[in-house]
């Protein structure tokens, strides 16, 4: 009775294993459909081609804030834009500390030196220095009332004048400088007539010289005059001091 049963036990497994096919490990699949008595499972076909992206998920919560990062380079120089309106003027500022002392300056001594002089009676002596007693200026004293003569105490140009009243003869005149003629005036006298001669010149002059008039030629020639409403004059002053 036994060994009838272990022949049919038998039988009945292979058949078994013939119809089932295993997908893994203890997992047993059916037969296909219509498959014969003698089906045997295939070679795994290739994987198959990705599907299609699903759709985007939902916006995940904001993380946390990160650390600051480092400065950027600094970009290129703008260019200048346009001028500003002037502001309004602000208020005025405190005074500023006194500045250093500055260099000395040139001196501001001024050179002074000039004469007005005339005469008070009739010249008839010649080829001797004019003496012009009348003094109108002679502040500084650079004209000698004894002698008639100018003495030069400033190096520089001057000028010098003089007007002459002509009465009775004619006249003659020169103006001197060092001993030397430099200027010369002549007038004919006009029978009752008071006539006038005049002169000046520029003259450059060193310390120690001298400037006078005197009459020249003969004795006829001294017609040079002078009282309480007639004047003759001799004028002179500084007009540039030298420098060097």
């Amino acid at each position: 009775m036994l060994l009838p049963r272990a022949v049919l036990l038998l039988l009945v497994l292979p058949t078994h294993g013939q119809n089932s096919v295993t997908e893994g490990p203890g997992v047993l699949l059916p037969p296909p459909k219509g498959a014969c008595a003698g089906w045997v499972a295939g070679i795994p076909g290739h994987p198959g081609h990705n599907g299609t992206p699903g759709r985007d998920g939902r916006d995940g919560t904001p993380g946390e804030k990160g650390e600051k990062g480092d400065p950027g380079l600094v970009g290129p120089k703008g260019d200048t834009g346009e001028t500003g309106v002037t502001g309004v003027e602000g208020p005025r500022g405190f005074p500023g500390t006194p500045g250093r002392k500055g260099e000395p300056g040139e001196s501001a001594y001024v050179h002074r030196s000039a004469f007005s002089v005339g005469l008070e009676s009739r010249v008839t002596v010649p080829n001797v220095p004019i003496r012009f007693t009348k003094i109108f200026y002679n502040l500084q004293n650079h004209y000698d009332g004894t002698t008639g003569k100018f003495h030069c105490n400033i190096p520089g140009l001057y000028y010098f004048s003089y007007h002459i009243t002509v009465y009775l003869k004619d006249v003659k005149v020169s103006l001197y400088k060092k001993d030397k003629a430099m200027l010369f005036t002549y007038d004919q006298y006009q029978e009752k007539n008071v006539d006038q001669a005049s002169g000046s010149v520029l003259l450059h002059l060193e310390v120690g010289d001298q400037v006078w008039l005197q009459l020249y030629g003969d004795g006829n020639s001294y017609g040079v005059y002078a009282d309480n409403v007639h004047d003759s004059t001799f004028t002179g002053f500084l007009l540039y001091h030298d420098t060097n």
